[in-house]
Parts: C-alpha cells; structure tokens; sequence
C-alpha cells in the first residue's frame, strides 16, 4: 500500500486513466465500465477498478496541478500501472479549437520549475509515448472524431496577474493550457512506462468562451471513449 492509495498491486490495472476531478473519475466508473470496485478514498481522490470490453482498467483522480498529479503518477506505477492516461479539460489557445474539442498533447511545454530542479536547470522536453500516441491518433480516426495533436502548456498558475501572458504561447503555436501533463510525461519518462494526456477544451482564452461545471464533468466523453480504446 502507498502513501495516498490505499490498495495493493493486485488492485491496479497495467492501464489507469487520471481525471483531475475525482467526480470525473466516479462518473467514468459508473458509466463506462463493469464489475467496478472502490479501492481508494483516501483524501477523497477516488479509485476504481473495473473492465471494459472484459478488459482490467482503473480509473484514479489527481487532483489538480504538477505535484499531486506526480505523486499519484509516482505510485501507481509503484503499484504496477505500466499506462498513464490523463483525461482532463484545458482552455484554448487556439481560435480554431472550441468548447468540447479533443486534443491529444504530443509535447508538454511549462511554466514551472519542476523539471529544472531535477535537471540541474536545464530545459527538459516532456514528450507523450510515440506508440500510444500513434494509436490514440488511429483510433480518434477510427471514430470520426477530428481532434488536434501538438503541444500544450502545463501552468502552474490558474488565475494568471497578466491576462495577456498566453499570446506568446499560442504564437509558438501551443494548442493550449493545462495544470498536469508535463509532470505526468516527466515521471512516466523516468520510470520508462507509457503515458498520454487526451484533454477536452473546457474554455477558451480566445472567445472567453467557458464550459459550466456540469460539462466539465458529465459531457467531455470522446476523450474518455478514445483512451478506454487503449486499454
């Protein structure tokens, strides 16, 4: 048993999916999979185990940001996981991605430090899996669905003081920003397991266009459909 999971191996799929929201996750659960057992509560970030399509996955919440997500990156893979899916919400940097658009994150830029404290200062690039990236890409296809693949920025700030800071970013061409990728490639990179983020657009920095807390839960399913496909 781990420090924040209270389940043995024997609890954990090779595959876990990593919602933010741990509703997210209950909602994953109940809607997607059979045969699904609670094997974590503690601090309220919720953990399944259940099949889908007669294969294991489990489905654990992170919470929001870098260093929780690290950490329950660190020991699910301590606890057997060999596939990390994150599936999250991001807002826009694009104008050409709206409300409810996938993007699959081959590359995680940041604004935090978290990389440079463990390479002496220097830039470290975080990068998706290629094959579970190539196949999360396929099976999109495979589903009609038209999602974006590039990079995206993992912030360590929400309420940024400079309303403007983003057009830089998106002037490099970064599809948009999140809270957790870039630590979730960084440890699943050290610990040579695979790891993808499948984000849903949830805002737009664009339009100021914004999802409500309902949707953010209950209606960003295509990204949760494509990762199950990778089980």
């Amino acid at each position: 048993m781990s420090i924040h999971i209270s389940a043995q191996p024997e609890d954990i799929a090779e595959t876990v999916l990593l919602p933010g929201d741990p509703l997210r996750g209950k909602g994953i659960a109940d809607n997607f999979l059979e045969d699904v057992v609670c094997y974590n509560e503690v601090r309220g970030m919720m953990g399944y185990t259940g099949t889908f399509n007669g294969k294991r996955v489990s489905v654990q919440g992170t919470g929001m940001g870098m260093p929780t997500t690290a950490i329950y990156a660190h020991e699910l893979i301590g606890l057997g996981a060999k596939r990390l899916i994150r599936v999250g919400t991001c807002g826009s940097y694009q104008k050409s991605l709206n409300i409810g658009d996938v993007i699959i994150a081959m590359a995680a830029s940041t604004d935090s430090s978290i990389n440079k404290h463990i390479f002496d200062q220097k830039d470290y690039a975080p990068t998706a899996h290629y094959s579970l990236l190539a196949k999360a890409v396929e099976v999109a296809k495979n589903m009609g669905l038209d999602v974006s693949i590039g990079n995206i920025l993992s912030s360590d700030s929400f309420y940024n003081s400079h309303p403007e800071h983003w057009h830089k970013w998106a002037e490099y061409g970064v599809l948009g920003v999140e809270m957790e990728t870039s630590a979730l490639y960084t440890t699943a990179a050290k610990h040579q397991v695979e790891a993808l983020s499948i984000l849903t657009v949830s805002d737009s920095l664009v339009t100021g266009k914004l999802a409500s807390v309902e949707e953010r839960q209950n209606n960003f399913n295509d990204m949760v459909k494509i990762a199950l496909q990778l089980v």
